[in-house]
């Protein structure tokens, strides 16, 4: 075993578990605070890989991720990719229409994951104060020395340190295992009924409960029922890419998963999935991470103070502790508030979407729900508070409106008597 690595000239540093989207773009923000920054990723350098797993659902980047990424300053050369969907296409039998996205004409913009990640990766390397470390997979740690204990691919086992830890490797994270051993860690997770495939139009993704998925067995199975399920589909796919990507492609699971806290003293803070995994179905997954590095960096110009100052390139234990425990607080709330918003919105695109809804009755002023998260940066938790408070109002005029009728009704009646 070797022996542990540690910081050049007694710099503040930073072990990022996970280089994924979170963890490259949490890099630069790390980064710019003159810190001394290793990403240990468990996969290979995805800017190295030729093809993709089957896992590369196109993700919706919308104002919160967009300001996660300014406030890096790493949106240039991405952005000007993005491509605007102001609409869902709804297919009800043979016929099919349209449903905005924002009730005041908004996009939410469709980008390519890996896309993403290989301009993030990028962007950190442009930092001379950050390197990579690819198939490192975390054994152990041990937060009140600093410790990890990483596997190499050749099998040696090798040791780093870093003043601070931060756990951005996903929704199975064993930097958040092992934070549940030195923490009073609450955990939930859920598994809902729906997984996935990949199908490459491209690119497009099937959900549907698993019980469909293991009953589609042989290509004549999968035809008849697209042929009755989606057929506009067909065409855009082609029967023998269809039948190929479905029976090749692995079947993902989808998982919601709630914690608290996020943080361990001065030495960790989970971020991301990791802290905070969610269903798709309200396209948030990515940008409440990249929120979260925006969050996080905001408290650390409050409490350590802005990048470039003395206090926040070298801080002391105390302030790193002080603005961790303030993200737990802070974001917990907000983090659990999409969770279940995007649980609730499953409900909703799979059994109600093609309901009328009330935003057209109220007034242009009152911003629906939709608008609040998808299009704003007004934090997740007031935007559910906002939402409920107006759906009692929302029931209770409904209900008066339904005794005004009633009302109306046996006046009527009576003179008609």
């Amino acid at each position: 075993m070797s022996s542990p690595t540690r910081s050049q000239n007694g710099e503040f540093s930073v072990a990022v578990v996970g280089g994924g989207l979170v963890g490259s773009l949490a890099a630069v923000y790390f980064a710019s605070r003159g810190w001394t920054v290793t990403v240990y990723e468990l996969r290979e350098d995805i800017r190295t890989v030729k093809q993709s797993s089957g896992r590369s659902i196109n993700l919706a980047l919308s104002a919160r991720g967009i300001a996660g990424l300014e406030g890096a300053g790493v949106g240039k050369g991405l952005l000007d990719t993005l491509i605007p969907m102001k609409a869902r296409m709804i297919h009800v039998g043979n016929s099919q229409s349209s449903q905005n996205y924002g009730y005041f004409n908004e996009a939410i913009n469709s980008v390519d994951r890996k896309l993403v990640n290989q301009h993030l990766l990028n962007m950190a390397e442009t930092h001379k104060n950050v390197s990579f470390k690819f198939q490192y997979e975390v054994l152990s740690i041990d937060f009140d020395k600093k410790v990890l204990n990483f596997k190499k691919p050749d099998g040696t086992v090798v040791k780093a340190t870093a003043d601070l830890i931060v756990g951005t490797d996903g929704a199975f994270s064993r930097v958040r295992r092992e934070l549940m051993r030195v923490t009073r860690m609450n955990f939930m997770q859920e598994y809902i009924e729906h997984a996935y495939v990949e199908l490459n139009m491209p690119p497009v993704t099937l959900f549907m409960p698993w019980s469909n998925f293991e009953a589609i067995k042989s290509p004549t199975d999968l035809m008849l029922f697209f042929e009755q399920k989606f057929p506009d589909t067909i065409p855009l796919i082609g029967k023998e890419l269809l039948v190929k990507d479905y029976f090749k492609n692995p079947k993902g699971s989808l998982i919601s998963i709630k914690c608290k806290p996020y943080h361990y003293k001065s030495s960790c803070v989970i971020l991301g999935d990791a802290a905070h995994a969610m269903v798709p179905f309200y396209g948030q997954g990515m940008n409440c991470g990249f929120e979260d590095c925006l969050v996080l960096d905001e408290i650390f110009d409050r409490v350590l103070g802005k990048r470039g100052s003395a206090g926040s390139a070298r801080p002391s234990a105390e302030k790193v502790a002080k603005a961790l425990e303030e993200y737990s607080e802070l974001r917990n709330p907000d983090a659990e508030a999409i969770c279940d918003l995007a649980l609730n919105n499953y409900v909703e695109m799979r059994s109600s979407v093609t309901k009328l809804f009330l935003a057209p009755l109220v007034p242009k002023t009152v911003i629906p729900l939709y608008t609040m998260v998808s299009f704003s940066r007004i934090p997740y938790s007031k935007a559910l508070a906002i939402h409920e408070s107006r759906t009692k109002l929302y029931n209770w005029l409904g209900k008066v409106a339904g005794y005004s009728v009633v009302a109306v009704g046996w006046v009527l009646l009576l003179r008609l008597v």
